[in-house]
C-alpha cells in the first residue's frame, strides 16, 4: 500500500508591506529593509546587504509600495525624508508598514515619515 503524507507546514516568514504616500509632491529618500539580517552584529557590519537606499519622486496621492517577507517581522524599517524648499508647501507624507495585510505602525510629519517595529 501507498501512503501519501500531508504536509502540515506553515508558510515561511510573513509578508511586509511599506508604502508611503504624499500630499504634495516631492522628492524623498527613502531608506528601508528589504532583506531581514541574521543578527544586529551582521546588520552594523554590513547594513547595504539588508537595507535599500533611493530617490523617488511621488506625484500627491499615488503611493509607493515595497513588498518582502521576513521571517522576524519585527526588523521591517522604513524612513523617508525631502528637503525643505523655499515657496513651496510641505509635502506631509505618511508612511505604514504592514505585516500580513494589517497595518502595523503608520506615521507622518510635515518634511518626514519614519515608521519602525521592534527591532530597532
Amino acid at each position: 500500500a501507498i501512503s501519501h503524507g500531508t504536509s502540515n507546514a506553515e508558510p515561511t516568514g510573513h509578508q511586509v508591506r511599506y508604502t508611503l504616500i504624499s500630499a504634495g509632491a516631492a522628492d524623498f529618500k527613502l531608506n528601508y529593509l528589504i532583506a531581514q539580517p541574521p543578527s544586529k552584529e551582521a546588520y552594523n557590519a554590513d547594513a547595504y546587504t539588508y537595507l535599500k537606499s533611493e530617490q523617488v519622486n511621488l506625484a500627491p496621492g499615488v503611493p509607493w509600495v515595497f513588498e518582502t517577507t521576513f521571517e522576524d517581522p519585527q526588523w521591517a524599517i522604513l524612513t523617508a525624508s525631502t528637503g525643505v524648499h523655499a515657496m513651496q508647501g510641505s509635502p506631509n507624507p505618511h508612511c505604514e508598514i504592514a505585516i500580513d495585510g494589517q497595518v502595523a505602525v503608520q506615521n507622518d510629519g510635515p518634511y518626514t515619515a519614519h515608521c519602525q517595529l521592534g527591532q530597532w
